[in-house]
């Protein structure tokens, strides 16, 4: 990311400050990836998450946020449903969103996401977001942020542009990817990732650890962002996602390990969830 604006100032932090957000990618996704997340929130180094609403398990990831307000959350918006035997569809009526929708009637696999964001009508993406934003705050929850799974900053610049104004109006803050959206956010005089986001599944599984302690020993100053995708690596797992329920093993069993949290005391490595940059996109702080 080619900005030279540093977040830290915006978030009351010096300019050496090397500042982390560990977010758990697509808690709801299934029972497995509810266990794994809320372990590693509540006993592991995660300090953030975020929320699939379409997903068969957001009920009891939910449930597990009302009884743990403590826990920082945002929306993962949800366009993509990746795994082939496994798959779930719009929140809004099907009817409403056509343009988002497989010949199945289901969100569209990440092999084909050129194909549906080619096709998705920009009105029809703002229904199913806002069906995604106003289940989760209608239940009375209060989440942080919005992000996207797995269409880095939506996908289109429109879409991008859609989302950070459902964040204002919301009163959310908004994960930046890339550097089309941090640009965007930090234009405006809003914190956003000085670094990039950290997609775990870019990293092999075999010796992930030890790769992770190195990324946190090189962590710069500013603020950066792991999106991680803790799985427990059972059964379930396997059987969800035969190719790459090792990426969520692996970083479980990272996140999950005085290794992760030792490091990070050592190296002085400030973690932090959304709430402070939810705080200043709404004039707070």
């Amino acid at each position: 990311m080619t900005t030279k604006r540093s977040t830290n100032a915006l978030l009351g932090y010096p300019d050496e400050a090397r500042l982390l957000i560990i977010n758990a990618d697509d808690f709801g996704m299934c029972h497995a990836n509810v266990e794994a997340t809320f372990r590693s929130l509540t006993e592991g180094v995660v300090t953030s998450t975020t929320l699939m609403v379409p997903c068969p398990w957001s009920p009891l990831a939910m449930q597990l946020l009302r009884a743990n307000s403590e826990i920082a959350f945002g929306v993962h918006l949800t366009l993509i449903a990746e795994h082939s035997t496994y798959r779930w569809g719009p929140v809004a009526s099907r009817d409403r969103v056509a343009s988002l929708l497989d010949e199945d009637g289901y969100f569209f696999l990440n092999s084909r996401s050129a194909e549906m964001l080619a096709g998705a009508k920009i009105d029809e993406v703002e229904i199913e977001y806002r069906a995604q934003i106003d289940t989760v705050v209608q239940s009375g929850l209060s989440p942080t942020h919005l992000d996207w799974h797995c269409l880095y900053d939506g996908g289109r610049p429109d879409i991008t542009k859609l989302t950070q104004s459902l964040a204002r109006e919301y009163g959310l803050a908004m994960r930046a990817h890339g550097e089309f959206a941090a640009d965007l956010i930090l234009s405006q005089g809003l914190p956003a990732n000085d670094h990039g986001v950290l997609d775990s599944y870019s990293m092999v599984s075999k010796g992930k650890s030890d790769m992770y302690v190195e990324l946190l020993h090189l962590l710069p100053a500013g603020l950066t962002e792991w999106a991680v995708h803790p799985g427990l690596g059972n059964a379930e797992s396997v059987a969800m996602e035969p190719i790459g329920w090792d990426v969520r093993k692996a970083d479980y069993d990272f996140v999950t390990s005085t290794t992760a949290r030792d490091v990070i005391n050592e190296e002085g490595i400030i973690l932090l969830n959304y709430r402070p940059l939810q705080q200043r996109w709404n004039g707070q702080g």
